[in-house]
């Protein structure tokens, strides 16, 4: 049977080739549901392990690898691939004793080719656009989507649009996206408003749309478990921990894990935690409420990834916690920065939302919900030269409201030989 789109909420199923992103019937978030039963495509760890290092395309990627998982029937030719993902999982002792925990791997999304794990997502999205057609694609974005998507526009030869909020983006972000020869609207919204007009626009015009409300890109975006999970020898850690902001990455989590647990990939579920900045918490209030009534918040935060008030994805990460027996947490600007420069002087680097995963594990650890001798998977999204102006000021103390514990200062000296050497001693 073909790969299909059902609803969440009411299950009605539409074809895989409509151009649709939510429910005609109740509107409600749609998935992308694949027949994992095919006699023709046994799923097995032994298929996955076996593209290890190929050359072949397109299961050199660390998405398409998984082909079977994230999109079965899609023909070959129709795939646009930069090879993304093989990302490295990190053993980090130096990071887990900050955190608290005994056992610490952080899978860097940073290392995929625009800087983030949003390629993830666009290589499948940019896929389906290409299956449909489509000459035009868009996106609201606080700077990683933007970056990806036209990146991958760009490769496919579609014109890519971004509708960018007109403060707090970093330049690293919206740099790429410029470069990449997209078309960047600034516009004096935010992104939750951004996000409704490019749906508004893009039906007006017949633009694809490329945010995570597109169920193809959380196909991509999942494949970061099943690629961690591989990497792990598919022994599922206890705790899974990764930002929120959209909830595209937890949503997608979910259905990965799921997924892997129901074809036999892994013999549990691990458990995930989302970690939100305090500033930008709208799923830990809901969480904190008991899911009973949900409200937008109007979102500030230094970590610009997660600076969303109102989350597209928001039933589906509901449904990812409570498959996954989840929690969710928030931290302040301060310990996503204290965390981040750990992380920083590592030698690895991550962007500040990055740096919410152990900023959140070790704030679960001091609460009691992650146990010092519980093993855990925290997810890096976004690469150290995202936010370039975040990471100075920091480090030089000119960041308002936040009491930097890790500083690195810049040296001043003269062109003098001897007061350079008592500087160093």
């Amino acid at each position: 049977m073909p790969s299909i789109l059902q609803c969440i909420e009411c299950a009605q199923q539409y074809p895989i080739n409509r151009v649709i992103y939510t429910c005609e019937a109740c509107g409600g978030l749609l998935d992308v549901k694949h027949d994992f039963r095919s006699p023709a495509a046994p799923i097995t760890r032994e298929l996955f392990d076996g593209r290890l290092g190929t050359f072949a395309a397109p299961y050199g990627s660390g998405v398409w690898r998984f082909k079977e998982l994230v999109y079965p029937d899609v023909d070959d030719s129709k795939i646009v691939s930069r090879m993304e993902g093989n990302t490295n999982l990190y053993e980090m002792p130096r990071i887990a004793a900050f955190a608290g925990v005994d056992c610490l791997f952080l899978k860097h999304e940073g290392e995929n080719p625009t800087g983030s794990f949003k390629d993830r997502g666009m290589t499948t999205g940019v896929t389906q656009a290409k299956v449909l057609d489509m000459q035009r694609v868009a996106c609201a974005s606080t700077g990683n989507t933007s970056a990806s998507m036209a990146s991958y526009a760009a490769y496919a030869d579609m014109q890519g649009i971004v509708f960018l909020q007109n403060q707090q983006i970093a330049m690293g972000k919206l740099a790429q996206g410029i470069a990449y020869g997209a078309t960047c609207i600034q516009i004096n919204a935010d992104f939750d408003r951004n996000m409704e007009l490019v749906r508004q626009v893009s039906d007006r015009l017949g633009i694809y749309v490329l945010n995570s409300i597109n169920p193809f890109r959380l196909e991509g975006q999942k494949s970061i478990m099943f690629e961690a999970l591989q990497q792990l020898r598919w022994q599922a850690p206890d705790w899974i921990v990764v930002p929120g902001g959209n909830l595209g990455n937890s949503s997608a989590f979910g259905k990965g894990l799921l997924e892997m647990f129901e074809v036999g990939l892994i013999d549990r579920l691990p458990r995930l935690a989302i970690i939100q900045a305090d500033g930008a918490n709208p799923l830990y209030r809901h969480f904190r409420a008991g899911f009973k009534r949900f409200e937008p918040v109007n979102a500030q935060t230094i970590a610009t990834a997660i600076k969303i008030g109102n989350p597209v994805n928001l039933q589906k990460a509901i449904r990812t916690l409570e498959w996954t027996s989840g929690v969710v947490e928030e931290v302040s600007d301060e310990e996503i920065m204290n965390a981040k420069a750990v992380i920083d002087g590592a030698g690895i680097g991550c962007e500040p939302a990055s740096a919410c995963s152990v900023a959140g594990a070790r704030k679960l650890v001091e609460k009691g919900a992650i146990k010092p001798g519980d093993s855990v998977l925290g997810v890096l999204t976004g690469n150290v030269l995202k936010d370039p102006e975040a990471t100075i000021g920091y480090h030089a103390d000119q960041l308002a409201g936040i009491a930097p514990s890790y500083r690195n200062r810049v040296l001043q000296a003269d062109d003098n030989l001897d007061e350079i050497i008592r500087l160093l001693e």
